[in-house]
């Protein structure tokens, strides 16, 4: 059993920066691969990055490519969200999940756990 507990949402100018954080506890840490979705308003949950359980493959939704980093620090049993650049359309609740695949994990159904999810709101 995993325990996931995201912070770092808030509200935020169109423009800036903002890194959200996944606080795991439970089974090993490097046990799992980690990813961020987004549900947002009138929309269904989406899939925004994906890290696998080494760190060495990351996975990024075309809508992000380039704003945005995921990482991980094993030491602190964390995941991260690096999201630059924000505008409006990102507004969303942000979900971390954590996977068991050997693969990077891309599809909701990767997934085994997920935490309660953090209020990103972007304004313009």
């Amino acid at each position: 059993q995993v325990q996931l507990v995201e912070s770092g949402g808030g509200l935020v100018q169109a423009g800036g920066s903002l890194r959200l954080s996944c606080a795991a506890s439970g089974r090993p840490f490097s046990s799992y691969g980690f990813g961020w979705f987004r549900l947002a308003p009138g929309k269904e949950r989406a899939i925004v990055a994906a890290i696998t359980r080494s760190g060495s493959i990351t996975y990024y939704a075309d809508s992000v490519k380039g704003r945005v980093t995921i990482s991980r620090d094993n030491a602190k049993n964390t995941a991260y969200l690096q999201m630059n650049s924000l505008k409006p359309e990102d507004t969303a609740v942000y979900y971390c999940a954590a996977s068991t695949t050997a693969w990077v994990p891309r599809k909701e159904d990767d997934y085994d756990y997920w935490g309660q999810g953090t209020q990103l709101t972007v304004s313009s």
